[in-house]
């Protein structure tokens, strides 16, 4: 189960008598949306249809699974046609996203529904969690290039690192603002690290308790600093 899985149609093309994981990716997407569905309608009772319905879409959606299987190492184990891994494909989103769906349907054939429920709830809490904090809203990365603009500071810029092994890596990132750089981002991916740096500098921007509009005010431009105390952006 777990082979069939993890095979894409581009193994079976070039292999003959074998099997895509496309009948498993389709329940494992059924599986998916009914576990995160169930859990955000219970453990979220004062969130209203719609914004239910945002919330599960930041969460099951293939950017959002590409993003997991990455991070699980799925794309180094799928099953794929000669052709489709030399192009990039163990890096796609659409393949990853249906592989990780593929996966989750191959445990709910294998232990049932309270076990592939449990599963989908462990790789996918961190995301809803934070989907919870501002449902429909946009992301941390948006919502600082939103701000920037308002503060007449130019669009935001990100300096990424990483350490660790390639199987296990860690990357760390700064928010660049006008100059000033913005740290405490931190993840498995490059994504998250970027989105950690992003809200780091959104909420600092925001509560101008650090302003780089300050900071940088060579002139005295006191109207400026004014409008930006007083919350004015």
């Amino acid at each position: 189960m777990l082979e069939l899985s993890l095979t894409h149609r581009s193994f079976c093309a070039e292999n003959a008598n074998t099997e895509s994981n496309e009948r498993l990716e389709f329940l494992g997407d059924a599986v998916l949306g009914l576990a995160v569905t169930d859990h955000i309608y219970t453990k979220y009772p004062k969130l209203a249809e719609g914004e239910l319905a945002k919330l599960r879409a930041s969460v099951v959606n293939t950017a959002a699974l590409a993003e997991r299987a990455l991070e699980l190492g799925l794309g180094d184990i799928l099953r794929l046609g000669k052709g489709e891994d030399s192009s990039g494909g163990r890096q796609k989103e659409s393949i990853l996203a249906d592989g990780f769906e593929a996966v989750i349907g191959a445990v709910h054939q294998d232990a049932g529904w309270e076990v592939s429920r449990a599963v989908v709830l462990d790789l996918l809490i961190e995301e809803i969690s934070a989907g919870s904090e501002r449902p429909g809203g946009q992301d941390y990365k948006t919502r600082l290039q939103e701000l920037t603009a308002e503060l007449g500071l130019g669009p935001p810029s990100y300096e990424i690192s990483a350490s660790g092994p390639d199987h296990d890596r860690e990357f760390s990132a700064v928010a660049v603002v006008d100059g000033k750089g913005f740290g405490g981002g931190l993840g498995t991916s490059k994504k998250r690290a970027e989105q950690g740096a992003a809200a780091t500098a959104w909420h600092a921007l925001s509560e101008l308790a650090i302003s780089p509009v300050q900071t940088n005010s060579s002139n005295g431009d006191s109207q400026q600093s004014e409008e930006v105390g007083n919350g004015q952006t």
